[in-house]
């Protein structure tokens, strides 16, 4: 669970992350990028004020809380990385929070 603060929608968050689709595949990680937990998925908003700094959880997030009916592609290639209507699964590590 972590200890100390929950972060809120205007917190600047450290995390470490994975995120995964239901096949296994992995479309995405970062050992420790910093965001505005407001500025992230519905699903990401929901979750993290669920641990605090510290903290590791793990979410399944249905495409309604995700990225719903887009696909999201590579920028440079165009190639999808996540399907639309996917189920995102992330495991996050909450590293700091201010």
């Amino acid at each position: 669970a972590g200890s100390g603060n929950s972060p809120h929608l205007c917190s600047q968050i450290r995390v470490a992350y994975t995120g995964k689709l239901t096949d296994g595949t992995t479309f995405d990680f970062s050992s420790g990028t910093v965001f505005t937990l407001g500025s992230l998925i519905e699903g990401w908003k929901k979750g993290l004020p669920l641990i605090k700094k510290g903290g590791t959880i793990k979410l399944y997030i249905p495409p309604t809380l995700g990225y719903g009916h887009t696909d999201v592609r590579d920028p440079q290639t165009q190639a999808v990385i996540i399907p639309q209507n996917s189920v995102l699964i992330f495991e996050i590590t909450l590293s700091d929070l201010g």
